[in-house]
């Protein structure tokens, strides 16, 4: 008796360890510290949100992943909840955000990780593993083109010039005057979700509002038709070549950016390219489609393991 209460004790000490509470974390690129969530144990999976959000959209894909034998390392962003808010647009700058994702790779003790990217954070990915390929062992991309197929439609596509509207509002002086952190949650987590907007409110709370509208002002390309540039150092003739898998999800519905911009991804790629496109998701395709996201990421990472 004595001997088989042991036995169960020891297995609910063994269960509870591998159910640890996630826990608060933070790495540091160049004086400004990155806040990020860590839980799970196994190969690491650096996750990268976009806007406007915070670590906490990836909850549920983390629980997905953790239960699969992976680490998940959520971020806050520069500019976000509890990571730093530097001032001014130039640390914004693309290769500041490429440097943070490289610090909460170290500060996890690993030289390369899966990444996993929405929004500015797919954004972000892409520039990692194009400057940084020796950080990325594979790559999963939510909602944003390939910057070279990005770039074709922002230079061709009228309907996709239109889309982008929103973000030369945002490159303008004051124009976070116009924002909320009350009205930003409602457009993420929807009025009727209370739970989830609660969180986001928190967060945004925050959060620097200037400093989500300098992603924009320093990244995004200005201008229509052929005066826009093909991002700094990819030419459409020779793009650097994306050498691990890469996993592309895309809700049709998404009103910012087109899924025609995923055309010719494969193209870029010399592993193997999937992209999953779910007709009845919009931009925050993983709260829209969460099941078939989760599932969908969990399945592609372990027939690459």
């Amino acid at each position: 008796m004595l001997r088989t209460m042991m036995g169960l004790l020891a297995a609910l000490a063994i269960g509870s360890a591998a159910h640890a509470k996630p826990q608060d974390m933070y790495a540091t690129n160049n004086g400004v510290k990155i806040h990020y969530v860590v839980d799970g144990k196994g190969p690491l999976v650096v996750m990268v949100h976009g806007f406007p959000d915070y670590w906490g959209t990836w909850k549920s894909l983390m629980a997905e992943l953790n239960k699969a034998g992976y680490r998940t390392a959520a971020m806050d962003t520069r500019g976000y909840n509890l990571s730093d808010k530097p001032e001014g647009e130039a640390a914004y700058a693309m290769p500041n955000l490429i440097g943070d994702v490289a610090a909460v790779i170290a500060a996890e003790g690993q030289k390369n990780a899966i990444i996993v990217g929405h929004d500015w954070g797919a954004a972000i990915s892409w520039q990692v593993v194009f400057n940084r390929p020796d950080l990325v062992n594979k790559l999963v991309i939510m909602s944003v083109p390939h910057p070279v197929g990005f770039a074709r439609e922002m230079a061709t596509n009228v309907d996709q010039q239109k889309n982008s509207q929103y973000a030369r509002n945002f490159q303008q002086p004051g124009f976070e005057k116009n924002l909320s952190a009350a009205g930003l949650a409602s457009m993420v987590a929807g009025v009727k979700d209370t739970p989830r907007k609660a969180e986001y409110l928190e967060a945004f709370q925050r959060s620097n509002l200037t400093s989500m509208m300098n992603y924009y002002r320093a990244n995004y390309p200005r201008g229509t038709g052929d005066a826009v540039a093909t991002p700094s150092g990819i030419t459409a003739a020779s793009p650097p070549m994306i050498k691990v898998p890469v996993l592309v999800i895309h809700g049709m519905k998404d009103t910012a950016l087109n899924a025609a911009g995923h055309a010719g991804t494969w193209n870029y790629v010399s592993e193997d390219t999937t992209i999953l496109m779910i007709p009845n998701a919009g931009h925050f395709v993983q709260h829209d489609a969460e099941g078939l996201v989760n599932k969908t990421i969990r399945s592609w990472l372990n027939d690459r393991r």
